[in-house]
């Protein structure tokens, strides 16, 4: 996964405006503009697409911890130069307050089973004789999950309630069959008594 397609899953899911998008991922240093971030968000075959940068992600992260969690008093954390897999899923973790439980019920939403053990292992320092490199798949399978979990879109949550219906539905329908079969036996037997 690139910067620009986490950029454009976060937008989606949190339905976030040009307007918090523009506060969101400007630094005390630099302010972002509409455009740049019309740019940044364009799909990744669009030739006007301008790739964001890891630390311009890291700005926005940052900055989507505090707004979520209450910024803290005192210096912003300067953001990392370098990101991974791994920062980007701690840094959505920690912008949610989720814990281990939360983190993997939204991976299940995508369908994706981890173990608790497998995913303490991508929160581990590198270097640590148990962390893990985070794959493209598992950070898109949690951004998928969080979809699920957190955007209230019509067509979502129809796509989520579908499969639930469904079943409802074929279960209604054959825990009704044996009933209409009921009634219709002792009338039956009252045809065989006269």
């Amino acid at each position: 996964m690139n910067n620009n397609d986490v950029l454009r899953r976060i937008r989606y899911i949190f339905d976030l405006n040009d307007k918090k998008m523009m506060s969101l991922s400007s630094s005390v240093n630099q302010k972002v503009t509409r455009e740049q971030v019309s740019n940044w968000l364009k799909k990744d075959d669009d030739p006007a697409q301008v790739t964001m940068n890891d630390g311009q992600l890291a700005i926005f992260l940052n900055a989507f911890i505090d707004e979520k969690r209450d910024k803290k008093e005192g210096a912003a954390r300067p953001p990392e130069k370098k990101l991974t897999n791994n920062l980007i899923f701690m840094k959505l973790k920690i912008a949610l307050n989720l814990q281990a439980e939360d983190v993997l019920q939204i991976l299940s939403r995508a369908n994706f089973k981890l173990s608790k053990h497998e995913l303490s292992a991508f929160f581990r320092k590198p270097g640590h004789k148990h962390y893990r490199e985070c794959k493209d798949q598992i950070l898109r399978n949690f951004l998928q999950g969080m979809q699920h979990k957190y955007r209230t879109s019509p067509s979502v949550s129809k796509a989520g309630a579908k499969p639930d219906n469904t079943k409802s539905e074929s279960t209604q329908t054959k825990s009704t069959k044996p009933e209409s079969a009921k009634p219709s036996s002792p009338y039956k037997w009252k045809k065989i008594d006269k």
